[in-house]
């Protein structure tokens, strides 16, 4: 396994960086992320792209690249986070100088169309990164979303059973193997390109929002077709919110890609589009266990 390099963790009274590097932002809940970034004891600078417009996105590309670019550059930000999802990111993953991000490694952290940058800095800036709630929705964040932002502050054993939520068994096994993944759409959407998605010996994170399930058929047939399912030493199937079927309708489309490759699935992982939203390092050694439904990430690997 290639061993991503850790980013140095925070500490009270640090300066941390707010960016937009996908869709507009709303400004009246820009309050409820700076206040919690105050509840966490940090203080920030905010990007020029939450105040940006361009079209649909926080300014344009040149726009969102130099924020992004400026957060990097300056030595007093010690970590990086993405307050907005929606589209946009994509954009400016190939003019990204990742190896100045190597060079000044600090946290970075963001879910659902962050997914594409993820896959991104894993790659080319070999850096561990931060899978977690987007700040904007910290006003709907359960008190077990705010405590995962600890992690950046001091090593934590990471272990997520059932005493969190239900999961459920797709596929029995034992894996260990890096971590990597996030919004399926967006793991789908790197295909065919340079930052394209590495899943040999992996354990794949997915995680969806407003998908019927023949869309989350024709996204996991297209992994399949690339032949990145095969590949794989584990899944973890975050939270599918409002995918238009049951529970039972999206295991059973899940077992029929994954039950019969020898590795261990889990579903139910509140990981993804929900008020509960269990932040994780991605691109770090974990452990996946499906008879005992367990997910260890252990301090000290990240």
């Amino acid at each position: 396994m290639n061993v991503k390099n850790t980013v140095p963790r925070l500490q009270k009274g640090d300066l941390v960086g707010v960016v937009a590097l996908s869709s507009v932002v709303n400004h009246e809940k820009l309050g409820d992320a700076l206040s919690f970034l105050d509840e966490l004891g940090l203080h920030y600078i905010v990007g020029d792209t939450i105040h940006a417009t361009h079209d649909y996105l926080a300014g344009s590309d040149e726009v969102r690249l130099a924020d992004f670019h400026e957060m990097v550059k300056n030595p007093e930000v010690k970590a990086i986070f993405c307050v907005k999802g929606g589209y946009g990111s994509a954009r400016i993953a190939e003019k990204i100088d990742y190896t100045l991000l190597e060079e000044n490694p600090k946290i970075f952290w963001g879910f659902s169309d962050i997914t594409y940058l993820h896959c991104a800095i894993n790659e080319y800036a070999n850096l561990v990164t931060f899978h977690g709630p987007m700040l904007m929705a910290a006003n709907k964040m359960d008190e077990l979303s705010k405590k995962m932002f600890v992690q950046l502050f001091s090593p934590i054993e990471i272990q997520y059973t059932e005493s969190i939520s239900p999961l459920t068994t797709i596929a029995g096994g034992v894996a260990r193997g890096e971590l990597i993944g996030g919004n399926l759409y967006r793991l789908v959407s790197t295909l065919g390109t340079k930052f394209e998605i590495q899943t040999e010996g992996k354990i794949l994170l997915i995680e969806e929002l407003a998908e019927s399930i023949p869309n989350i058929d024709s996204m996991l047939q297209q992994l399949k077709q690339a032949r990145k399912i095969e590949q794989l030493a584990g899944v973890v199937i975050g939270s599918f919110t409002q995918t238009e079927a049951n529970e039972t309708a999206l295991h059973n489309l899940m077992k029929e890609y994954f039950g019969d490759l020898g590795i261990p699935v889990v579903a139910g992982f509140k990981i993804g589009h929900e008020s509960t939203n269990v932040g994780i390092p991605l691109g770090v050694d974990a452990y996946l266990d499906a008879e005992e439904k367990v997910l260890k990430i252990l301090p000290g690997v990240y």
